[in-house]
């Protein structure tokens, strides 16, 4: 089984590239299973239902977030109406886990592939720089206590590269693959551990590379000279998608390979 990971879809340009290149991907790595990470996918802050149904139609089965998720305020009607309604596109939209209980959504999806395959999705969110929220650790030991599918991709939307390798041992051979969102910079540590789960502290950001985590150069560097809020735009120029494609072995759910893609336009 073959399991696609698109890293942190960003903006306009991210979309575009994703429209443009996904299905020849899909076709050439015969994968089974799409995932993306879409928090910044409208305009780099948040996600809308109608750019999330967008992306379902280009063949991704699941959108993971993290801490843009409520960016979009129209998001938050549009996750509940999912929430006991598995077969609607809202339900494969998933906010971080570990949120605290009565958080809009879910962080956790049970789907099947078109081959009948079993998987879950999990969304979790790091605590290092990213906020007082649960325990990442506890809540994954808590989610996986629960989970029936062998194949199981959790996405550990984090700031620290430390809290997302201890995750991904800590999670050695009880899911699939950990693979870390959130900076948007690729990290060249693809790997399968030892006890069969694939890792990547950072698959990168889909989107524009001509600015700084996707944002502006110039409104960037200003902020850091004069310490002064300004508003952030998307950049554009030098659109790259970023992903990770996974091997696995779908009946113990072990990862046996992983790979690092880049597609340039």
């Amino acid at each position: 089984m073959r399991i696609l990971f698109i890293g942190d879809i960003f903006g306009r340009p991210g979309r575009t590239i994703v429209r443009d290149h996904l299905r020849e991907l899909l076709s050439k790595h015969e994968v089974d299973l799409t995932i993306a990470n879409g928090e910044n996918a409208a305009g780099g802050f948040g996600i809308t239902p109608q750019i999330a149904e967008e992306l379902f139609d280009l063949g991704i089965e699941v959108i993971t977030t993290g801490n843009h998720v409520w960016d979009k305020r129209e998001l938050i009607d549009y996750l509940n109406t999912g929430l006991n309604r598995p077969d609607t596109m809202a339900r494969r939209i998933l906010r971080p886990a570990n949120y605290p209980a009565g958080t809009p959504g879910t962080g956790i999806y049970e789907g099947v592939t078109r081959a009948g395959i079993g998987y879950a999705v999990i969304n979790l969110q790091g605590r290092v720089f990213m906020g007082n929220i649960d325990d990442p650790f506890r809540s994954a030991d808590d989610l996986l206590a629960r989970i029936s599918p062998k194949v199981i991709v959790l996405d550990m939307h984090a700031e620290a590269t430390s809290e997302k390798v201890a995750l991904g041992w800590y999670l050695d051979g009880r899911v699939t693959a950990v693979i870390g969102t959130h900076t948007h910079i690729p990290t060249a540590d693809e790997r399968v551990l030892p006890k069969g789960t694939a890792y990547q502290t950072d698959v990168g950001m889909t989107g524009p590379w001509n600015g700084v985590i996707g944002i502006q150069k110039e409104l960037i560097i200003n902020r850091f000279l004069n310490n002064m809020p300004t508003r952030f735009e998307a950049a554009s120029g030098d659109t790259r998608l970023c992903a990770a494609l996974i091997d696995c072995d779908p009946s113990s759910g072990r990862a046996r390979a992983i790979q690092r893609i880049m597609i340039c336009d």
